[in-house]
């Protein structure tokens, strides 16, 4: 049997190289587009100042590309490395999309980068814009095949389980790709990933603007980061908005999860800004809450209830006792075909009645191989099992919201005055968007914080337990290639860091032009300064 600390230490490797690869992922979506944007105006204008824009921005996505290009290998192997049975259970479905990701998003992603850098001298105007369009749009693409992936693992629609082969089956395709949790994480990510692209133009341009230096170069990219990112914050609250209302019919034990929730309250149920949450007692001490506003986001209605966790629990304990027939049946065909015996027609016919719930009977197999032998302690283990610790969901989600609102104020006042023309001599307003630098990437760690998390006990949603999922491997292979990991993305880090802020701190001038203390580059100062 597979030892829960295996389970551990697997969730923790995969925990470690998604949330290090994921600080790359969002800077590429974002700055792809920034520099669309900048080379548009080049396109239309011809002053070479915005051609040295989308060069300078560039040279920076470029370098956060490469990186990211290099985190997200290790990510795949480990499907097949430490997660194994996985990748046999529903290996069918989650590889589809990751396939095409490959060969519709990435080579074209990876095509396009190249063209970009070395095709200034080599194309024309028009045809260097088109490359950066199809770049950032490969970036998107790429984007929406891997979280359509990661939505059906959310919301596992389209597919079935087939008692022969033992395994999870593609049964429709468009369900997979419509599946409204894939669409909205799609849209809620990559407008997330805007954001960060802007929020990292915005802080570098205000830390010149307060150097008082390349001050016509760094107003143009406040600009547009203003502009950008406001209409991207926007995006992300409204598509945040969504997400919790695709929650709310898909995994309610993440939403009850998610608000402290513990009883069903009369409909519409309050959201609770703050908690002192007792997990030994199942209740929440004290809490600060806004009335009905909890019900809108999670039902879009004001009559409709949202379960709380101990009546989540109920129906869990429920499936999981509809779920025991379940494996004991699939147990009993698999034995029957493993001495070449058919299953009777009754007893698949009896299997496919209660193989819905076939997920939840799993759940014991953490604590028994035969069914025969689960007792009340189990199931009642199984079913708390069922739900995620409340503490880290609850207080992560608010991290995540919280840094949406600095972020909302910061947009708005960025682009109040720009339009005003005076952004330039707010000290206090350059000064708050350079330390927002670091706000997405927080608000997104903590946003798929919730999301991974908050599925747990499960790999795929209601359907396969984490804890089946792992590769039967010694626990010390997994240690010493964490150890690897995180040694080698330290390295990596190092590198980016060093990288970035050295080629922040030459500006422009590290494009060989000079630094642009009036409309034009100064050829006077030495650009290697």
């Amino acid at each position: 049997m597979i030892t829960e600390h295996l389970v551990d230490i697997s969730r923790l490797q995969f925990a470690a190289t998604a949330l290090f690869h994921f600080l790359f992922v969002p800077l590429t979506l974002g700055m792809t587009w920034l520099l669309v944007i900048m080379e548009a105006v080049y396109l239309t204008t011809g002053k070479q100042i915005w051609q040295d824009m989308t060069r300078f921005w560039g040279k920076l996505f470029g370098i956060n590309f490469v990186l990211g290009v290099t985190t997200g290998i290790t990510m795949e192997f480990q499907f097949g490395t430490n997660w194994a049975y996985y990748s046999h259970y529903v290996g069918d479905i989650f590889g589809a999309p990751l396939a095409i990701e490959g060969l519709m998003a990435f080579f074209l992603e990876s095509t396009m980068v190249g063209l970009f850098f070395f095709g200034w001298d080599k194309m024309s105007r028009l045809q260097h814009f088109v490359t950066t369009v199809l770049m950032a749009l490969g970036t998107s693409l790429s984007a929406l095949w891997i979280l359509v992936a990661n939505g059906w693992m959310q919301n596992p629609v389209g597919a079935e389980f087939n008692y022969q082969t033992m395994r999870m089956e593609m049964v429709s395709f468009a369900q997979i790709f419509l599946n409204p949790d894939a669409q909205n994480k799609f849209v809620h990510t990559v407008s997330a990933g805007y954001v960060t692209g802007a929020s990292f133009v915005l802080g570098v341009s205000a830390w010149y603007l307060l150097k008082n230096r390349d001050v016509a170069f760094a107003k143009r990219s406040f600009h547009v980061a203003a502009a950008f990112g406001f209409a991207a914050i926007c995006s992300v609250i409204v598509l945040g908005d969504e997400s919790g209302y695709s929650i709310g019919h898909a995994q309610q034990t993440k939403l009850a999860a998610i608000e402290a929730m513990w009883e069903t309250e009369p409909a519409p149920a309050s959201f609770n800004i703050i908690a002192s949450i007792n997990e030994a007692e199942q209740k929440n001490n004290w809490t600060v809450h806004v009335p009905y506003m909890m019900g809108i986001i999670g039902t879009r209605s004001l009559d409709k209830e949202i379960l709380g966790i101990h009546d989540i629990k109920k129906i869990n304990e429920a499936r999981i006792k509809n779920g025991m027939t379940a494996v004991s049946l699939l147990d009993q065909m698999r034995a029957d075909k493993a001495q070449g015996v058919q299953p009777s027609q009754a007893m698949i016919a009896q299997f496919e009645q209660v193989k819905s719930d076939l997920g939840f009977g799993l759940l014991l197999k953490k604590y028994t191989d035969d069914m025969a032998t689960v007792t009340p302690q189990m199931i009642a283990q199984a079913v708390d099992d069922s739900v995620p610790s409340v503490t880290p969901m609850f207080w992560t989600f608010r991290v995540m919201v919280g840094m949406g609102v600095l972020m909302l104020s910061l947009y708005a006042l960025c682009l109040l005055f720009v339009l005003k023309g005076n952004f330039m001599h707010k000290k206090w307003l350059l000064r708050f968007a350079l330390m927002m630098i670091p706000a997405p990437w927080i608000a997104i760690e903590a946003g798929w914080f919730v999301a991974e998390y908050g599925r747990q006990p499960w790999t795929v949603y209601g359907v396969l337990p984490t804890h089946l999922s792992v590769s039967n491997i010694d626990v010390n292979q997994v240690l010493w290639s964490l150890a690897g990991f995180v040694a080698f993305y330290g390295i990596l880090f190092i590198i980016e860091m060093t990288l970035m802020v050295k080629y922040v701190r030459l500006g422009p001038a590290s494009l060989g032009t000079g630094r642009y203390d009036g409309e034009q580059p100064s050829m006077l100062i030495n650009p290697q300064r």
